[in-house]
């Protein structure tokens, strides 16, 4: 079980906004609204005296049994994010056989039809299966595990996945399997959450059984373990891309309340309803890469074997 409290993630948040200014990213007037800020948050009751919220651990199929409805509308932001840099990568190889591997609602299993790939797609969630069958016809979708993909070995060219390994709490079996039902010569292009975003509470969530406030289970994978884990399967890696989102020189938005005046609000839109209140401190704290984009190549053969 884990605990959340309002007062503590926006002083989280307002932390890591001065630990930016320490660092000379910002001047001296940054660094005093800061602290005024925090002064202010320690004198409202509405947050000092709340008594947080124990907020439990969901499992993934939970989490995106509840997501599967609504998961494209309002379009994600960070798709906007990783598919620029992913559909690059992709364009590059030549046309084939590919898993869709967490394929959820199909996006990037249809992108992968239209450039003329054959596509299997692999999801735990019958609910997003359901959805991606409706969006790419033409495409064969399986209810599977990545750890445990329901293809032979060598049957695909390409293997990509989108956003879904951060709920893997260990990326080894995931990309020992996809080097598995690579090809040789193929290569799998993976985006995920960036662990810094995650740090800092962008996690999905996954209610209980009476709609008690939970979160899908979420693990902070640092590059570091990702190239561990890919070099442990067999894979070499061609290329790394941590993209951010855009408009991050833009001035923040006001705050909806004075600060004095404000308070935490439901359990249901935190944290994103929390960083209105500092969208200044805020913008400084998630001044971060928001995905992490790999192409990973599993050697071809060696022609002529020693």
């Amino acid at each position: 079980m884990m605990y959340q409290h309002p007062l503590a993630y926006l002083l989280g948040i307002e932390g890591l906004a001065l630990l930016h200014g320490w660092g000379g990213e910002y001047d001296e007037e940054f660094t005093q609204r800061r602290l005024a800020e925090v002064r202010t948050l320690l004198a409202n009751p509405a947050f000092t005296g709340h008594e947080g919220v124990p907020v439990g651990r969901g499992d993934t199929r939970t989490g995106y049994r509840q997501w599967a409805a609504t998961y494209d509308e309002p379009r994600n932001s960070l798709f906007d994010i990783d598919e620029p840099v992913m559909h690059r990568r992709i364009e590059a190889l030549p046309v084939g056989d590919a898993l869709d591997a967490a394929c959820g609602t199909g996006r990037h299993a249809e992108y992968l039809a239209g450039q003329g790939f054959t596509v299997i797609g692999v999801d735990s969630s019958p609910e997003m299966l359901e959805r991606a069958r409706n969006r790419v016809p033409s495409g064969d979708f399986r209810l599977g595990d990545l750890r445990e993909l329901p293809l032979p070995d060598d049957s695909v060219d390409l293997v990509v996945s989108g956003l879904a390994l951060a709920h893997s709490p260990a990326l080894e079996p995931v990309l020992t399997e996809f080097a598995r039902v690579l090809r040789p010569g193929g290569h799998a292009v993976i985006s995920d959450t960036h662990c810094e975003i995650d740090f800092r509470g962008s996690v999905p969530h996954a209610l209980g059984p009476d709609g008690e406030p939970g979160v899908v289970a979420t693990y902070r994978h640092t590059a570091g373990d990702f190239v561990r884990a890919a070099l442990a399967a067999g894979l070499r890696i061609r290329a790394c891309e941590e993209p951010r989102g855009s408009g991050t020189d833009q001035s923040p938005p006001p705050p909806p309340v004075p600060l004095a005046e404000a308070h935490p609000g439901d359990w249901a839109g935190w944290p994103w309803s929390l960083m209105a209140l500092l969208p200044e401190a805020a913008s400084a704290a998630w001044a971060i890469p928001a995905v992490i984009v790999w192409d990973f190549e599993l050697p071809p053969e060696d022609p002529w074997p020693a």
